[in-house]
Order: structure tokens, then C-alpha cells, then sequence
């Protein structure tokens, strides 16, 4: 039998992932397929680095969790395809949280603008939902 838990259970969580991540989350874009866990090393090249707003993530409601604000490098770091990204705390290395990257539509974790990034080039993130396990 798959455990479920309730609607306020699942927005706990959501909410107290955010905070343990904290304020001034970075956010990095990168090439190459992500590591086997948020302990695994980094692995391939940051595309994008993005320090997110205060209050980068909207309340926990009804289980879920979505992007608030703009996010966006106004210069991206190098040239390539973007495949997954790392978010981790404002010391730019505890890793908190990582997914799949694609096209808004192409159904990742994260969606971008376009996964072909340009050094120098602007890179925006176009959606990110978390929705929390147990429904």
C-alpha cells in the first residue's frame, strides 16, 4: 500500500524545503547529465548562475509549490545545452535540490526560454513546480 499524507502534510514539506535551502538560493544551469544525488559531486559545465529573489518560491498550496518572481542571468557563463540544474544554499555549494532541464513544454523538472545557451547571452527560467510526494 503507497503512503499518502494530507494536503497541509505535503505543503509542510514543500515549505520547509525552501527554508532549510534559505534566501539567497543559487541557482546553476548546467551541461551533462546530473549526478546520482544532491551529495554526488557537480558534474558538467555551468551554462548560467542564478541568485534568486528573497522569496523565490510562492507558499505550498494544495501540494504544490511554483517559481515567483523573475529568474534570470543576464550573461550566461559559457556555450552549451543545458540538461540539469543544482539549486544550493547562498554559499553556492550546499545542494539542495536538482532536476531535469528542457524547453518550456518539454516536460523537465525546470524549463528554460531554450536549452541552447550562448555565453553571454540572457538565460530565463520559464517555469519550476514542485509537487510534493504522498497524494
Amino acid at each position: 500500500m503507497s503512503q499518502q499524507f494530507s494536503v497541509a502534510v505535503r505543503n509542510a514539506i514543500l515549505d520547509a524545503i525552501e527554508t532549510t535551502i534559505g534566501t539567497g538560493a543559487i541557482l546553476k544551469i548546467r551541461t551533462g547529465s546530473q549526478p546520482a544525488t544532491c551529495a554526488t559531486a557537480d558534474s558538467g559545465t555551468v551554462l548560467a548562475s542564478l541568485t534568486l529573489p528573497s522569496d523565490y518560491l510562492s507558499a505550498a498550496s494544495g501540494g504544490t509549490k511554483a517559481k515567483t518572481g523573475t529568474w534570470s542571468d543576464a550573461s550566461a557563463d559559457a556555450t552549451g545545452t543545458a540538461a540539469h540544474a543544482r539549486l544550493y544554499a547562498s554559499d553556492g555549494s550546499t545542494c539542495g535540490w536538482q532536476g531535469s532541464v528542457t524547453v518550456t513544454g518539454g516536460g523537465g523538472d525546470l524549463t528554460l526560454d531554450s536549452v541552447s545557451i550562448t555565453a553571454a547571452q540572457i538565460v530565463t527560467v520559464t517555469g519550476w513546480t514542485w509537487t510534493a510526494p504522498g497524494a
